[in-house]
């Protein structure tokens, strides 16, 4: 897949902003509720030059927006300036160590660590809103967290999550710590007075149905592998049947992944 570092047009927002208007009309027509617009696409959200537009223009629809950043070109003004905007923001750190860094995060080549961190420090800084902060943990990689929770708490959020992998990742080599790392990692958080918090389990089944079961099977497998019980719960809810997940796998739009023991399904990506 092709990565980048520097911030291009990717979709006009006006027509990401009908189709929100038209997701959420249908989400209302269901009956599902909403808390958070939240903008987390295939990719890294503050690539797009039309972020901060497209925050202005879903903030008149009345609900909060969400925006959840890998961190990488924090230390660019005009992406802190844009998601300045949203009320909700999630920031990445997973390791002070850079080598780790590069292993664990597989960073565009020119994406500087220490301009990151920076950037990281310059929007807690800056910003008004809500700021949380996720780390994920790998087996034999980053479980030494200490030197991550004494620069979490100078940048304060509101919630410093400890994340595992949870569904399949993208190197077979990464696994979870055991429950004894994890354990100590929150333990160190606490220690540096972070209101800490385990992303560790699995996150339920509670999707919304917006009208098309395909579509919304798709987009929601594109940013988020969903459980074979979740797949089947999301089909009861919307009144259709397993037939649909056997023809979009003989069409090659989504895929089936084995990862502790359990079955996942994932929007088919093209790797070019």
């Amino acid at each position: 897949m092709k990565m980048a570092a520097d911030r291009q047009d990717f979709y006009n927002p006006d027509d990401l902003f009908i189709e929100v208007k038209e997701k959420i009309t249908n989400a209302k027509l269901n009956h599902e509720s909403i808390d958070y617009l939240t903008i987390v696409p295939d990719g890294e959200p503050t690539l797009d030059k039309n972020l901060g537009r497209l925050i202005d223009l879903l903030k008149p629809l009345g609900f909060k927006i969400a925006v959840i950043t890998n961190a990488s070109l924090l230390q660019k003004p005009d992406v802190r300036q844009d998601i300045r905007k949203a009320d909700w923001v999630s920031v990445k750190i997973d390791t002070l160590d850079e080598k780790i860094w590069k292993r664990m995060d597989r960073p565009q080549k020119n994406i500087v660590f220490d301009l990151m961190l920076n950037g990281i420090k310059k929007f807690s800084q800056e910003y008004s809103g809500t700021l949380v902060t996720e780390t994920m943990l790998v087996k034999d990689l980053n479980e030494n967290i200490r030197t991550v929770a004494e620069f979490i708490k100078q940048i304060r959020p509101s919630i410093a999550y400890l994340s595992i992998p949870t569904r399949p990742p993208a190197k077979k080599w990464v696994h979870a710590p055991d429950e004894h790392q994890i354990n100590k990692a929150y333990q160190i958080f606490k220690e540096n007075s972070l209101n800490a918090e385990y992303l560790i389990g699995y996150e339920g089944n509670d999707f919304a149905y917006t009208g098309d079961v395909e579509e919304d099977l798709q987009s929601i497998t594109s940013v988020h592998p969903m459980r074979e019980d979740a797949v089947k719960e999301f089909l009861k809810k919307a009144n259709s049947n397993f037939s649909i997940i056997e023809k979009m796998l003989r069409e090659d739009k989504i895929i089936i992944s084995e990862y502790n023991g359990e079955r996942f399904y994932l929007r088919k990506l093209d790797v070019k």
